[in-house]
């Protein structure tokens, strides 16, 4: 059956490629119509040639409805959906299975009326007698069959491999050893069915995807009818079993027993599933494939065709998240698959679609040069190309990308914007290239991990002659032992095998300085004197064409972001008290989360923002605005929008002024006065003081200068696009899945620039919140170390924080507590919490306090203004010094330490662990900083807000 799947698998190659690389591949769709062609034509020899049509084929329509439809039945809803007399789910699954059952009959008698000698499944059916009663199949019994393995033939090999693709590119390190597997085994020739016996790595991929995202996620057991036993009982007498009950067995959570895969069991690690480690799992503790005599009797089928096409599409594309930052939904209907996940391929390096047909039909292609993959940028004849690469986990670095590309015209260059995973291998020559990339604990963003791997494996020569860089670096310092390494090693290694430097790398330090400040300094003082050293439009702002108008339009949003439903928003704090507030969100269908992630909340600038804008311009209430479509902007152009939305939804009001809109303002201005005190706030002797440190935003200096006149559009094409704010979740998905909290201090206090009050954007948005209302929201993983721990019944935790920093802890001790209500037993948890006092603004007092009382954590209180009532410890590191005996004795039991806080906290608090967990062991200073070091993120991890 193989020249079938690769018959179908080619089908898909070929759409992929005539796509080209911008499209966005509808990943799971085209696996439902690979898998589906595929198990009816290796089946019943019958092509639904799903690849030359649309929509999809009418048969997977009738199985959603029908899966669908029993899927919902199992639910409340569903049962209470079915008594309404308006409901017509029966009459649409009868119609549904009809038509199932009328294609198969329909195949059934065209066989009979054609018969063939193939060796297939309707051939056997047909033909084939039963041993025992020498009897035939009936045709309605063929078309039952028939039926079931249409559907189950195709549908969990497609959730598979949409899991397993998902994985590969969330994971880039597995993704280039499955590709670089490919690459050896396979090469550019075609892919043979003998080849699929050594890939021993994308079978491993396989499995891990299948452990972790089994596509039919539970079976269920109960006593067998030929049992005379009423009683059966599991775990050692644990449990009884009585007839009639039955036990759902998720085989997801059993594959994520740390007991078997680790402390690591929820990490995608292929290598945990190959070889001898595979083969020395217990029995029972991988059932991807169900157990008994209901295991799935297709797995050889389902494996080859998986292998197959992974191994075809790993030699003819480079693929990428169409959506940078997707999170992964789950669709459940009897199986489970992702929803919404989109991807890009792009041929690979020296592959076009004409050589990549012949490679697939296993002719000799032509003879091509490799050709570098280019993208088109629509080139004005006056603008020359310019590539502008970035590597980005958070969103900073992409948008100084997009600022880039657009100040860009001004110095006559039209610029494409690219991951930096796009340039591996292809690294143009005809154009510079700047590369804007961070660290992350040392390792390269996500989008630059196959970047940084191919330049790291060049071998010594000359392979990047003809191309010419810059490099600039985000960093922060508060991570010392890897400050700047990935932008440094990229830095070197291109300069290392030849490409020219065209300026010194820029840096900035996210700790101590303004980002967009810096960049802007670099690129106007260094990049673009080095390369377009005779443009002389250095000066001013890039604005654009625009109209004006009167009348309201409403908004649109294009952030990474859904729509969720607030639930609760209420006060924490006694009044007078700096305000702490929760706020419950139900989170769009398919969003999930862990204990210690982050939410993503997309906030609306407030209206007395807004309207300061609107008075110093002059415009009028209901004024819209329509860009014009040729302008470089990250704001919605050929458009008309009001003015209202725009500034709301789109643009940072509040962001410090950069040096280069001081200047833009300097030249606004014809008062000398003005000029010179402008000019002051620019000074490099305290420029961060004045216009950072104290955090001037554009608007500040506008109405505090009024002889600089800009226009509006001027302004506007100044701000930079409004961002998500991140917070901890202060939940735990075991208490509800569907449900995220936040824990959040209201930002309320005189403006650091001296011009009236600063309120925070996004916490006086969330306040304003009231049940019922939507919100923009995305789920954020934490860093890797910020959960708890894998095995929470043999490692101790201690938790330091200090006001709303209890956030992600109330999490964690709610997810403790559902655990212990499960019948769990859990290592000892001790909360350290920093409070004014235990009646004002003791957070979730009640709610701790049960918890405490159930087990699941004793809490250590600190109270600043009532240290009598603590103790008499003032500060979270005074308890820690208190308890220092029992602090070093959780220690030694392996205990795990997590600290939350503003960054005094987490000095302070780190200073006093480092003092007690090294008391008596002799250390220097010097050697107690190696060893708190070595022992930060694993063992004591950090999380540090503003």
């Amino acid at each position: 059956m193989f020249p079938e799947m690769h018959d179908i698998a080619t089908q898909m190659i070929l759409k992929w490629a005539r796509q080209g690389s911008d499209f966005r591949i509808p990943v799971t769709l085209d696996f439902t119509r690979l898998t589906l062609d595929t198990i009816a034509l290796c089946s019943m020899d019958t092509r639904f040639n799903s690849f030359y049509r649309e929509d999809m084929h009418p048969f997977v329509d009738a199985m959603n409805v029908l899966l669908g439809a029993t899927s919902e039945s199992l639910r409340a809803g569903g049962i209470i959906k079915s008594m309404m007399p308006w409901d017509d789910t029966l009459k649409r699954v009868g119609a549904a299975r009809d038509f199932m059952d009328n294609i198969a009959m329909d195949l059934v008698k065209y066989r009979r009326s054609h018969p063939t000698n193939k060796r297939d499944l309707l051939n056997a059916m047909i033909n084939g007698k039963d041993p025992k009663t020498g009897l035939h199949m009936d045709d309605k019994l063929i078309v039952s069959n028939m039926t079931t393995f249409l559907v189950a033939g195709h549908e969990t090999t497609s959730g598979l491999l949409s899991f397993a693709f998902y994985a590969l590119l969330k994971n880039r390190n597995t993704y280039l050893a499955a590709q670089e597997e490919v690459d050896r085994v396979v090469g550019r020739g075609q892919l043979t069915a003998e080849h699929l016996k050594h890939l021993p790595y994308l079978t491993g991929v396989l499995r891990e995807t299948l452990r972790l995202h089994p596509t039919a996620p539970g079976f269920v057991r109960t006593i067998r009818p030929d049992n005379p036993n009423e009683f059966e009982y599991l775990a050692g007498g644990k449990y009884a079993l009585r007839r009639g009950d039955n036990v759902l067995c998720a085989i997801g959570k059993a594959q994520r027993d740390p007991e078997v895969y680790g402390p690591d069991p929820d990490a995608f690690r292929p290598e945990r599933m190959m070889g001898e480690a595979y083969e020395q799992l217990p029995n029972c503790a991988w059932q991807a494939f169900g157990t008994g005599a209901r295991a799935c009797i297709g797995r050889g089928f389902a494996w080859q065709e998986a292998l197959a096409a992974m191994a075809m599409v790993f030699q003819s594309f480079d693929l990428v998240l169409a959506d940078e930052d997707y999170q992964l939904k789950i669709k459940q209907t009897l199986t489970i698959k992702p929803d919404e996940f989109y991807m890009r391929a792009a041929l690979r390096e020296g592959v076009t679609p004409v050589s990549l047909l012949s490679s697939l039909v296993g002719q000799a292609p032509a003879s091509t040069a490799p050709t570098p993959k280019r993208t088109d940028s629509g080139l004005a004849e006056d603008l020359k190309p310019m590539t502008i690469l970035y590597g980005s986990n958070t969103g900073t670095c992409s948008s100084l990308a997009q600022k880039l590309s657009v100040d860009a015209r001004r110095f006559g260059y039209d610029a494409t914007i690219l991951d930096m995973d796009a340039g591996t291998e292809a690294l143009p020559t005809d154009r510079p290239t700047v590369i804007v990339t961070a660290s992350y604990e040392g390792q390269p963003p996500d989008n630059a991990v196959k970047f940084v791997k191919w330049l790291e494996g060049l071998v010594d020569g000359q392979q990047l002659q003809g191309v010419e860089y810059a490099v600039f670096s985000c960093g922060n310092s508060e991570w010392f032992s890897t400050f700047h390494r990935i932008p440094t090693v990229c830095d070197d290694l291109l300069l290392k095998h030849g490409a020219k430097r065209l300026a010194t790398r820029g840096l900035t330090d996210a700790a101590k300085s303004n980002i967009a400040s810096d960049f802007e300094s670099w690129t106007e003082s260094t990049l673009w004197p080095a390369i377009a050293p005779s443009n002389q439009s250095q000066k001013g702002a890039a604005t654009f064409e625009a109209e004006i108008d009167t009348q309201d339009r409403s908004t649109f949003l294009r952030q990474d972001v859904q729509t969720g439903t607030v639930l609760e928003s209420k006060t924490l704090v006694a009044p007078g008290e700096p305000e702490k507030r929760h706020l419950a969100v139900q989170l769009p269908k398919g969003m999930s989360y862990q204990a210690g992630d982050y939410i993503a909340i997309l906030p609306l600038n407030g209206l007395h923002n807004v309207k300061r804008v609107t008075r110093h311009f002059r415009l009028k209430p209901g004024a819209s605005i329509k860009i014009d479509p040729s302008t470089a902007t990250f704001l919605p152009a050929g458009t008309l929008m009001a003015i209202r939305d725009i500034l709301e939804g789109f643009v940072e009001l509040h962001s410090p002024a950069t040096r280069k809109d001081i200047l833009t303002c300097i030249d606004a201005t014809e008062d000398k006065a003005e000029q010179s005190r402008l000019q002051s706030l620019i000074d490099d002797s305290h420029f961060s003081a004045e216009a950072t440190g104290k955090r001037y935003s554009l608007l500040d200096v506008l109405e505090v200068h009024p002889s600089v006149h800009l226009t509006f559009q001027t302004y506007l094409s100044m701000l930079p696009p409004l961002r998500p704010r991140q917070y901890s979740i202060s939940s735990s998905p075991l208490a509800d899945p569907s449900i995220a909290t936040v824990t959040y201090a209201m930002l309320d206090a005189p403006s650091a620039s001296g011009h009236g009050t600063f309120k925070g954007v996004t916490s006086t948005y969330m306040a304003s919140l009231t049940a019922g209302d939507s919100v923009q929201v995305a789920v954020r993983s934490t860093n890797k170390f910020f959960h708890l721990p894998a095995k929470p019944e043999e490692t101790p935790i201690l938790l330091c924080c200090a006001g709303s920093g209890l956030a992600p802890f109330r999490g964690f001790v709610q997810e403790r507590a559902v655990q212990l209500q499960q019948g769990k037993e859990l290592a000892k948890a001790i909360l350290f919490i920093g409070n004014r006092s235990p009646t004002s603004d003791r957070l979730y007092a009640s709610e701790l306090d049960a918890w405490a009382k159930a087990g699941a954590v004793e809490l250590r209180y600190a109270f600043s203004r009532q240290p009598e009532e603590s103790e008499d410890c003032k500060y979270v590191q005074d308890r820690v010094r208190k308890d220092q005996v029992e602090v070093r004795g959780l220690w030694e039991k392996g205990a795990k330490v997590f600290i939350c806080g503003i960054p005094e906290l987490a000095e302070g608090v780190g200073r006093e662990l480092k003092s007690v967990l090294t008391e008596g062991m002799g250390m220097t200073e010097a050697e107690r900083e190696e060893w708190w070091r070595k022992v930060r993120y694993e063992r004591v991890v950090v999380d540090v807000f503003a």
